[in-house]
């Protein structure tokens, strides 16, 4: 009767360890198709930095891990790898992350082929390959992708013809194909029918309107036609005496007008006005930057009325910034270039247009078009309805919430991304030279655009620094770049910093202001003065009102002196930034700078304080006077 009585217990007691086997992580990560593609991947690639010791498949799902990031779903969305010295090949389960929106593995040395799987991913809007070892052909599936925007082949060594169901794909905005072994001809219909010389450079053996040269058995490309210049009238002609009567009336009319031209010739000189002069030909054949479109001025004028004050969004060294609305009723934001025309400047201008537009990532202010005429330069950019980080932070209207903890460490990763970009993935580098919260924009979605980059000056691999007279704004430039005008990623990197003490603190960098309480004008110093004085709660901006996370400030804190440090040598790189923000190693260099900053101090002040905060000097800033805000 006990064994009986026994018997459904026993089986009570197996079912409960059955639901707990079958709801427990490990056995839900089986299910997790997404976390088993993940892994198989990471199973596929060599990783010799441990970039990817994270992705611990015994975890509910990849959303935990780095370098991944999920929806509200805990659906996989972003995949960034980008510049990891990852090895390997690519796995066809990729092609199950069914949400993916970016996958970013550029600058690796991954090999094999492209998987035609990659197909499967219809929510993908940017794909990144660029700067690995790839070959074989293009997968023509990749033309299922209608939503992608951004495809970035370039710098492998695929091979084969170009599928012509790439030009399906309506929403393709940058497409970059260079330096592989593509043949065949180019298609020019669809969506490839915006795409220049630019984005199919370097592969030889291709040919078609989209190169410089026709394919075998096609006709030559059209020579423009030749100028005419029109017949001269012959002096014994019948039409002699017409001509000359009609001469003698144009004479009598021009005297008749001279006097009141001239006189009103003169009343404008001495009533000075901005003048603009349109070029005849905007077409011009000659002037192809990427896939940027060229604007007349007309229709800038007529899209900001006329550069009126009223519309102006912001002024400083390179100029002013108006807000226009273009004729099928877009919204821009349009720079007004303030600089000394110069021989030469219509190429120089070219080519650093072209360059920044080259410069594309979710997380930098994308230029949408030009216009150049004799007398002007304009640059054309997508309207941030949201303003900058530094208006959001300081000139917000009481009736607009703050920017809450949460957005505020997005803001940091993102432009942290953006500027990684700059340094890391164009060529010539891109240095900044003017990070600050002023140019850090919002999207819609409050998401980090980093804006004002490429207008200072362009700078290639093989230059380490740059000699100029010094931009920047006060506060944020670093101390070697004040002292010595030369600039390098480190500049950027310092400027970074000073730019996460703002979204910490919501101050201003430099603040007279704070004398009144003695406190240090600059920002750096005020913040190294409540550390030692182990007032951490003073930093934070009183609009988050205590709804933050102490150990992320803590964190962010950490980040933002790193990168702050009076050696450029000793700066981080901004991508160990994104990396240290995602997570991934700032624990140990920290307590590597502590360790440093120990021996330092008990060589030069004598024994250490007792201060968690370890903290170096900035005595070596000035503060002088230097160009304007952007």
């Amino acid at each position: 009767m006990a064994a009986a009585a026994g018997a459904p217990r026993r089986w009570a007691v197996w079912a409960l360890l059955l639901l707990r086997l079958l709801l427990h992580p490990a056995a839900r990560v089986l299910a997790n198709t997404e976390g088993d593609a993940l892994h198989s991947l990471r199973t596929n690639l060599n990783d010799p930095n441990n970039v990817l010791q994270s992705w611990d498949p015994t975890l509910v799902n990849p959303c935990t891990w780095f370098h991944v990031t999920c929806n509200n779903d805990n659906s996989v969305i972003r995949v960034d790898l980008g510049n990891a010295a990852l090895s390997g090949t690519l796995v066809l389960q990729l092609g199950q992350l069914k949400n993916l929106q970016y996958l970013e593995l550029y600058s690796n040395n991954i090999s094999g082929t492209i998987p035609s799987e990659l197909g499967n991913l219809t929510n993908l809007v940017s794909l990144d390959l660029y700067l690995n070892n790839f070959t074989g052909p293009i997968p023509a599936s990749l033309g299922n992708l209608l939503k992608l925007r951004f495809l970035r082949l370039n710098n492998n060594s695929l091979s084969g013809s170009i599928p012509k169901t790439l030009t399906a794909i309506t929403a393709l905005q940058v497409l970059d194909l260079s330096n592989n072994n593509l043949s065949g001809e180019v298609p020019s219909t669809g969506s490839f029918s915006l795409f220049t010389p630019i984005s199919f450079a370097n592969n030889p053996n291709l040919c078609g309107p989209g190169t410089t040269k026709p394919c075998p058995g096609a006709p030559p490309f059209s020579p423009p036609p030749p100028y005419n210049p029109p017949t001269p009238v012959t002096p014994g002609s019948s039409s002699s005496s017409t001509g000359a009567i009609a001469g003698g009336v144009a004479a009598g009319a021009a005297l008749l007008f001279a006097v009141p031209a001239i006189g009103f010739a003169y009343w404008r000189r001495r009533k000075p006005q901005e003048h603009f002069f349109d070029v005849p030909a905007e077409e011009d054949p000659e002037v192809h930057l990427g896939q940027l479109k060229r604007f007349s001025l007309r229709e800038l004028q007529v899209a900001t009325d006329g550069f009126s004050n009223k519309n102006i969004l912001g002024r400083g060294g390179f100029g002013k910034v108006y807000k226009g609305r273009l004729a099928d009723g877009s919204l821009v934001a349009v720079k007004r270039l303030k600089e000394e025309r110069t021989p030469g400047g219509e190429l120089q201008f070219q080519t650093e247009v072209e360059m920044i537009s080259m410069a594309v990532h979710r997380n930098l202010l994308r230029l949408r078009g030009f216009c150049m005429t004799p007398t002007e330069r304009l640059l054309v950019y997508p309207y941030m309805a949201n303003g900058s980080v530094a208006s959001r932070l300081r000139e917000r209207p009481e009736s607009e919430p703050p920017l809450d903890w949460q957005t505020r460490r997005m803001i940091a990763l993102g432009s942290a991304r953006g500027l990684s970009y700059l340094h890391d993935h164009c060529d010539p580098k891109i240095i900044h030279r003017d990070v600050k919260a002023a140019n850090i924009l919002l999207d819609e979605d409050f998401e980090a655009v980093v804006g004002d980059f490429g207008l200072a000056k362009l700078m290639d691999y093989k230059d380490t620094h740059v000699t100029t007279a010094v931009r920047g704004t006060i506060g944020h430039i670093a101390p070697e770049y004040l002292s010595t005008g030369k600039s390098s990623e480190k500049t950027d990197v310092f400027g970074y910093g000073i730019m996460l003490l703002e979204l910490i603190t919501g101050q201003r960098a430099f603040d007279l202001a704070r004398l009144a309480n003695d406190d240090d004008v600059m920002l750096l110093d005020w913040v190294k003065g409540l550390l030692k004085e182990k007032r951490l709660e003073s930093l934070v901006d009183e609009d988050l009102q205590h709804n933050y996370i102490d150990v992320e400030v803590e964190s962010l804190i950490q980040v933002a002196l790193l990168c702050t440090q009076s050696s450029p040598m000793e700066r981080p790189k901004m991508s160990e930034v994104v990396r240290m923000l995602e997570g991934d190693g700032l624990a140990e260099r920290w307590e590597e700078w502590q360790k440093v900053e120990v021996v330092r101090q008990e060589v030069e002040l004598g024994p250490h304080r007792t201060s968690e905060w370890i903290l170096d000097s900035t005595d070596n800033l000035h503060a002088v006077e230097l160009s304007g805000p952007r």
